[in-house]
């Protein structure tokens, strides 16, 4: 990590030293915990325990009034690869497909713009009570998402942006945002969110196989969601795995008529 990574750091019998003003020690239990069980030998290990050590040295940079003003929410699928554990998340959308947790703004030096995901061990060692600031950016994260839910309507194809500092993965985390999609489609929506920055709410305007083959050619880091959502206003699922969506564009054979029957592709 220290040649990959630029990470300034010394060994030590209990632990390692972050070096900088102030001085931060971590101990082994503290980066076991960080990996969660990944090999710190293959690329996934090494690269959560980076972003757990870059985490915790940009927090004690900045302090810790300077953080909590910075906080912001983030919202990642269950399985991501980006995804600190469970003891970072303070809510599972019902569904078992969303994870809820917090992030900060303004913490990376090289790029002040990006949400850094902020681990509860991470948010403890700087003195921030996770369970109290979550209530207010939970708030925040509501008020976004009945921003973003204007914007999508105006879109012909319902593409759901980046909105404030959430992106589209996060915003679906909004009850406000799932409650205007679900009523549009009377109760019961639908989106692709393949990617963590885009998705898109109105189906019948995208090819089906869109979906999975945009998530399997984004890179891990910045994939959403490989299959299609359901969502309602207290729900948010993935739609079970199967079927063959490529296979719809190609079993209607072209006709010369179109208007004798109804084809979706000619």
């Amino acid at each position: 990590m220290c040649v990959l990574s630029d990470l300034d750091l010394e060994p030590a019998a209990d632990g390692v030293l972050l070096t900088g003003v102030p001085p931060v020690t971590v101990s082994w239990t503290q980066l076991r915990r960080a990996l969660a069980g990944h090999d710190p030998e293959q690329a996934v290990g090494r690269a959560r325990l980076t972003d757990w050590l870059l985490a915790r040295r940009w927090c004690a940079d900045a302090g810790r009034e300077a953080v909590e003003l910075a906080l912001r929410p983030v919202g990642l699928p269950v399985d991501h690869v980006t995804h600190p554990g469970l003891d970072w998340v303070q809510e599972r959308v019902m569904g078992d497909a969303l994870d809820l947790g917090l992030g900060a703004v303004g913490l990376d030096p090289a790029d002040p713009d990006r949400v850094v995901l902020l681990p509860a061990s991470v948010a403890d060692a700087v003195g921030i009570d996770h369970d109290v600031v979550w209530q207010r950016v939970r708030a925040d994260l509501e008020r976004l998402g009945g921003l973003a839910v204007e914007r999508a309507r105006q879109d012909p194809k319902g593409v759901l942006r980046p909105f404030g500092d959430c992106d589209a993965v996060t915003l679906l985390g909004a009850r406000s945002l799932r409650t205007a999609l679900a009523q549009q489609d009377d109760g019961l929506g639908a989106a692709v969110v393949p990617m963590l920055r885009r998705g898109w709410t109105r189906l019948a305007q995208i090819d089906p196989a869109f979906g999975p083959a945009a998530a399997a050619a984004t890179p891990a880091e910045q994939r959403g969601f490989a299959r299609p959502l359901l969502l309602t206003a207290d729900e948010l699922t993935l739609v079970p795995e199967g079927g063959r969506p490529e296979r719809i564009v190609l079993r209607d054979r072209a006709v010369d008529a179109p208007w004798d029957r109804d084809v979706l592709y000619r």
